[in-house]
């Protein structure tokens, strides 16, 4: 793991680049050019917390001084190059492709697979091509296949071509027939207990040596459909004693008379994916295709098919598979808990599908900086949500405008004695001014968060701040205004408010926030978000990143993170 010396130095770099404030989610990015593995940022976040509060704590010409020493352990990353490794075995175009299946909406497992391929066929000037795998006619919807493309298209993929698997039946039956005729698939009428047990087993059943002839006249029956839906298979003669268990015999073609989406009832003997995709990947002209490790055993399958039908298949490239610490990926699972009203839906706040990180407020940039570390490790593991959160941050503190929200469970209302009536100004912005100020009246009372009180009281805080107002002192139990301008020397706590006075408690605004875990925050927040709009990303000072997801009577919001 990365040497504390090392988070130091990264910690007080950054400090001494802005001002003498260090940042976790600018340190982090740094920490994984070193090497940081994904599953190590649990172990690794306590760390540089610890740094940058240590770091932070000092004053800048000590920063400086500190960095001295320590400065060579950042040096060699000061000019490093980012981006992809280089692709093996180029010959010509390069051309990828997008393969989803229109079976339930894509996770963040996904989009970095697609983006992956999406770069390389940018990098070499080549091809991205968008293949709709959907030959599985129970699962696969308008409304996934729809969610799919907006998904792709929100991410920032632009396609250069799209092919829908299903168009491309005949093609399929054409190579079933084929291996037939060469009498490496034949029809099997075995139920599945045994089919399975006999493969679990590695022996063949009754079927596997029958004339040609006899499985390609059941054959041409099954697409004449004279079979009813389990009833009959077709299955590949691969190698009932091979380790890997997916050669064993495998079903390439099975009947359903599902309605598909798109060809309605026109085919009812529908390919398995193993046999669909290596197929589409040769006829498609795929030069190189980046998948998950999930894939890996299957490759040998795939590769099977495609000698045994003298088809050239593609480079392919297994990279680790990523998953985010805590969250359920699989369809399957997710379709069940929403069933069960355990999740509101694929946007569930709780789920890490690409329609849930969007509503929650991540955006496309994120993604692509998430991955570019991927990469093209081999190396699968969980990656903490904290690093999505931190990429993130980084993304939307330079876009993301400021405003005040104090929670209904947190208000406290207080009286500021001697405070004058004010007209205040605050910057939407801390960083840009040009992009204006947030205007208030202020007279004496106030909304301030139970929370900061108490710790006040608890610190027996002699000054305070109300951010972009006003100095106050505390006495006891009584609050007196103390002076308008910003003093280093009075070492005051900052707080965020709400004006409370009878006249502009009435302009502000009641919201929702929809946090991580579903529950729902109330609270209010300042008149000046009156000219927000929906898909809006905005920081609530001191709280957390919100995306606003409805508006009128209360405005409600979507918690993106701290």
């Amino acid at each position: 793991m990365i040497s504390k010396e090392k988070i130091l130095a990264y910690a007080l770099e950054n400090a001494i680049s802005h001002e003498g404030k260090a940042r976790i989610d600018a340190v982090i990015p740094k920490l994984f050019q070193e090497g940081l593995k994904k599953e190590e940022i649990g172990k690794i976040m306590p760390l540089v917390k610890d740094a940058v509060n240590s770091v932070n704590a000092l004053p800048l010409g000590e920063q400086k001084k500190q960095f001295l020493p320590l400065q060579e352990l950042v040096k060699k990353h000061e000019h490093k190059e980012e981006g992809l490794p280089e692709l093996e075995g180029i010959k010509g175009k390069v051309i990828t492709r997008l393969a989803p299946e229109p079976s339930k909406y894509n996770h963040i497992g996904h989009a970095l697979v697609f983006l992956i391929q999406y770069f390389y066929a940018k990098k070499y000037d080549g091809e991205c091509i968008l293949r709709i795998e959907d030959t599985n006619p129970e699962k696969s919807t308008k409304e996934y296949y729809d969610a799919m493309k907006y998904d792709l298209s929100w991410l920032g993929i632009k396609w250069n071509k799209e092919i829908v698997a299903s168009n491309d039946m005949k093609t399929f039956y054409k190579y079933a027939e084929q291996l037939i005729k060469q009498g490496n698939a034949y029809t099997c009428s075995c139920e599945q207990e045994k089919i399975k047990k006999l493969r679990k087993e590695m022996k063949g059943c009754e079927h596997r040596d029958q004339d040609i002839k006899k499985s390609l006249g059941e054959w041409n029956n099954i697409l004449k459909g004279k079979y009813k839906e389990g009833e009959i298979i077709l299955r590949l003669k691969g190698n009932m004693n091979s380790n890997n268990g997916v050669m064993r015999d495998p079903i390439i073609f099975r009947i359903s008379y599902a309605k598909h989406f798109i060809q309605g009832s026109k085919y009812h003997v529908w390919p398995m994916y193993d046999f669909e995709n290596p197929i589409e990947d040769s006829t498609g002209k795929i030069t190189h295709v980046i998948r998950s490790k999930e894939f890996e055993l299957r490759a040998e399958l795939q590769n099977y098919i495609l000698k045994l039908l003298k088809l050239k298949g593609p480079v392919v490239r297994e990279i680790g598979r990523y998953q985010i610490t805590g969250a359920e990926t699989q369809g399957r699972v997710i379709r069940q808990m929403i069933e069960r009203k355990e999740r509101i839906g694929w946007d569930d706040p709780r789920l890490v599908t690409i329609k849930a990180l969007r509503r929650r407020g991540f955006v496309p940039e994120m993604f692509h900086e998430l991955a570019q570390i991927v990469g093209l490790s081999k190396a699968s593991g969980h990656v903490d949500f904290k690093v999505l959160a931190s990429i993130n941050r980084k993304i939307l503190d330079l876009k993301a405008n400021r405003y005040f929200f104090i929670a209904d469970k947190d208000k406290v209302k207080i009286k500021i004695e001697k405070a004058p009536d004010m007209n205040a100004e605050a910057p939407l912005h801390p960083e840009d001014k040009e992009r204006g100020v947030r205007k208030f009246k202020t007279k004496q009372e106030f909304y301030l968060s139970k929370q900061d009180l108490q710790e006040i009281k608890k610190t027996k805080q002699k000054y305070v701040r109300l951010m972009h107002l006003f100095n106050f002192e505390v006495k006891g139990s009584k609050f007196i205004y103390h002076s308008h301008e910003m003093d280093q020397k009075l070492n005051a706590k900052l707080i965020h408010w709400l004006p409370a006075d009878s006249e502009n408690i009435k302009k502000l605004y009641n919201i929702e926030i929809l946090m991580d875990d579903a529950s729902i925050l109330k609270g209010l927040t300042e008149e000046n978000v009156k000219n927000l709009k929906v898909d809006d990303i905005i920081q609530f000072e001191r709280f957390a990143f919100c995306r606003l997801d409805s508006t009128g009577k209360i405005l409600k919001f979507w918690f993106s993170h701290k």
